[in-house]
């Protein structure tokens, strides 16, 4: 087995994004008085391994299916490439799955054991998040395909990710962090778009109507900016109603970096230019995330 090959497949750079919703939702309960290490430590293992299911099975249904071939421009996949074989990616799959299956059950018993409604409730989002993780573009009828990766990564990386995240560690929902909670959204939608940008004229030929396809490139890049004005307006508006020291401010350092990351879309169309923006984008969401988290703890428990 080669070990560089399977961490290639892995996709490490996306982990970043991944670990964004968890640890806004961490912020925003520690802010409200709540926060508990164990339930953090398993939380950022299940969303680790639900991102690697992910991108395994992506890396797997996208070769199936043929939008990763000889023609793609972008990274080439393990399956793909033949460094991995369909079967033992497969395999590998069914892993991951059982790795997210356990590290997620241990989560909700050790946050929810006491009520067995709210117990199932979250092993049905749990099981909802396997599913969608896998079926992004694999399986008979693989919803990626059809334009709807965008709505399932602003689902699960921003209103599960974080409200479900504040939920584990409070057991209490506030509507006001659904602000924050679509800003991490939107931040992983355009990391997705920025990806169906690079790929559109393989993803056109391979019949995947994502986004970009559907809407041409430069209706895409407006997109693009879209999401990201829209996310982090929804931050701006969060703080506004919940402010308390300029400390909460702080975020807004990170805005460079989103001007950086519309501009590079708009101006780089070559894949191998456009490529690194996928980690540039990861990476200004994670550090967004811990500047306001940051700043929104400092200013309830260092200032008053």
């Amino acid at each position: 087995m080669n070990f560089k090959v399977w961490l290639g497949a892995f996709r490490l750079r996306t982990l970043p994004l991944s670990l964004s919703c968890i640890f806004m939702g961490s912020f925003l309960s520690a802010a409200s008085g709540s926060f508990d290490t164990p339930i953090f430590i398993l939380a950022v293992l299940t969303t680790v391994f639900l991102q690697i299911l992910s991108n395994l099975a992506n890396d797997y249904g996208d070769s199936i299916h043929g939008a990763d071939n000889a023609g793609r421009m972008g990274p080439k996949r393990a399956v793909q490439s033949g460094k991995i074989s369909a079967s033992a990616m497969k395999k590998a799959i069914y892993v991951f799955v059982g790795l997210a299956l356990v590290s997620g059950l241990s989560l909700i018993w050790v946050a929810l054991s006491s009520s067995m409604t709210l117990f199932l409730t979250f092993l049905g989002l749990g099981i909802a998040s396997i599913i969608a993780a896998i079926t992004y573009t694999a399986g008979k009828k693989p919803y990626g395909y059809a334009g709807l990766g965008d709505i399932s990564v602003l689902i699960f990386f921003g209103w599960v990710g974080v409200a479900g995240t504040y939920f584990l560690y409070t057991q209490n929902f506030d509507y006001l962090i659904l602000l924050p909670a679509t800003s991490c959204g939107l931040f992983a939608v355009a990391v997705l778009n920025i990806n169906n940008i690079r790929d559109i004229d393989s993803d056109k030929k391979a019949g995947k109507l994502s986004i970009p396809v559907r809407l041409g490139r430069n209706n895409a890049v407006f997109y693009h900016w879209t999401l990201l004005l829209i996310g982090f307006s929804c931050s701006v508006v969060y703080t506004l109603l919940n402010y308390h020291h300029l400390y909460q401010w702080l975020f807004l350092i990170t805005l460079p970096l989103f001007l950086i990351n519309a501009r590079a879309v708009k101006v780089y169309e070559s894949p191998a230019s456009l490529d690194p923006y996928l980690k540039q984008m990861a990476i200004s969401t994670l550090q967004f995330v811990i500047t306001f988290g940051a700043g929104l703890v400092i200013s309830i428990y260092y200032v008053f």
